[in-house]
């Protein structure tokens, strides 16, 4: 890998020329989100004590984790009044962003509402789908490098959207700090229960219910290794969104973009920790140059830098290849979690995109706008799994039915059918089951 000549700033160049290009990229690319052994015990012993102990295990770990001294549940748990307080005493420019991005992201999701549906076959048999809310939704929302309101009304609303009767979150507060925003948006989101807990400790007490938290049936919201090991574990217990990794960006630029826009773009996944991915491809070698140029100017003036310095350094990478159609396959191989087509007709390249988690389009549309109040949910899959994977939305909160009536005539007809099949299967009730309603 070579490095940037200027102000210090190590970030890979690769070109899809290269002999080893391949191999290069996979490197960078590799992140391996299973814990190792250690961690790994250490996440089931919490597990294990969180189910036999309940809320003592809970006090126990968030003293000791989050370095708090608490002797009962009511000190970890945080009431309706408390969380009006938070979005009552924001400053009305805060309140009203707030209450602006829930609104965005309530009316985009009340678009993913899918509905029930039936239909009715010529012998009076119906066959459909129901479409039911869960009816408890479990939200981690993290508390330790950042604090995220964000995260809180995409986590939410979709489930309130989605008819979930009771929402449940979990946020950390090492050493006691609570974040007024990420209340406030709880407040706004319509959160029922809000409990000052993190880590696996968090995890297991929304899976397993302990005498204070309720058990739900999902847990949904980012969290660190510890978490994501954690949901794991417990999946099959409760449903999970997915196992989250770093946050990750995917730049093409056609050339036509400012450098500055583009290398900011770059920053605003490269703050979010030290394993975030920032990448831009380009077929233009004099605009990765000046993109280049424009991180090692701009990286001194972030809040964040040596975060961002050492994001870059890590994982981060300027991808230099042959052309338009190369850059395409570079998509669809990397499979971003955000993915910025910064390029003058992005609408003609939407049809070749079958892998990532939500596109950017356009030289005006920052991946910021959708982290926070264009409208779509920003939990997105990470680590390439956009393959196979969507954005968190309304349809992660329900469940679906199927639904068979049959009438005495269409019970005839499959009837003959399934004990067909059932004997071939040697499943003799299976077929008697059916015979027992065949007309005379």
């Amino acid at each position: 890998m070579s490095e940037s000549p200027t102000a210090g700033v190590d970030i890979a160049r690769l070109s899809t020329e290269q002999d080893d290009f391949d191999a290069r990229l996979d490197h960078l690319l590799a992140w391996e989100g299973v814990s190792d052994a250690a961690i790994q015990q250490r996440v089931d012993e919490i597990l294990a004590a969180v189910r036999a102990r309940g809320d003592a295990a809970l006090i126990e770990y968030s003293n000791r984790f989050d370095r708090l001294a608490v002797t009962s549940m009511a000190e970890l748990t945080l009431c309706e009044p408390r969380l009006r307080e938070a979005y009552e005493g924001l400053p009305a420019h805060q309140r009203e962003a707030l209450a602006a991005a829930a609104e965005r992201i309530r009316v985009y999701h009340e678009h993913q509402k899918p509905a029930s549906w039936q239909y009715t076959e010529a012998d009076g048999t119906v066959l459909g789908q129901q479409v039911t809310p869960l009816d408890r939704a479990g939200i981690y929302v993290p508390g330790g490098k950042a604090a995220y309101p964000s995260s809180v009304l995409m986590n939410a609303i979709p489930a309130h959207v989605a008819g979930v009767r009771e929402i449940v979150m979990v946020v950390p507060t090492p050493d006691g700090v609570l974040n007024e925003l990420v209340l406030a948006a709880a407040y706004l989101a319509g959160v029922d229960h809000v409990f000052t807990l993190g880590g696996a400790q968090a995890v297991a007490a929304l899976a397993y219910g302990t005498e204070t938290v309720p058990r739900v049936d999902k847990i949904v919201g980012p969290g660190n290794i510890y978490v994501a090991t954690a949901k794991r574990a417990v999946f099959g217990q409760v449903g999970i969104d997915m196992i989250a990794g770093p946050s990750e960006i995917l730049v093409v630029s056609d050339g036509g973009t400012d450098p500055e826009w583009l290398a900011m773009d770059l920053f605003s996944q490269a703050e979010h920790d030290e394993d975030a991915q920032a990448i831009l491809v380009s077929w233009d070698e004099a605009h990765l140059a000046a993109v280049e140029a424009a991180i090692a100017r701009l990286l001194p003036t972030l809040e964040r830098a040596e975060i961002v310095r050492e994001s870059l350094s890590r994982r981060g990478v300027l991808i230099r290849c042959r052309d338009r159609d190369e850059a395409a396959a570079l998509i669809n191989r990397i499979a971003p979690e955000h993915l910025e087509l910064s390029v003058a007709n992005p609408e003609g390249w939407l049809s070749e995109v079958r892998h990532a988690g939500a596109i950017f389009m356009g030289r005006y549309t920052a991946e910021a706008l959708g982290d926070y109040c264009a409208g779509p949910n920003h939990v997105l899959p990470t680590s390439g799994t956009a393959r196979f994977s969507s954005p968190l939305g309304v349809y992660d909160f329900q469940k679906r039915s199927s639904i068979i009536h049959c009438s005495a005539e269409g019970a005839g007809e499959l009837g003959k059918i399934a004990s067909t099949l059932a004997r071939g299967e040697s499943l003799t009730a299976h077929a008697r089951s059916a015979e027992y309603r065949l007309k005379p």
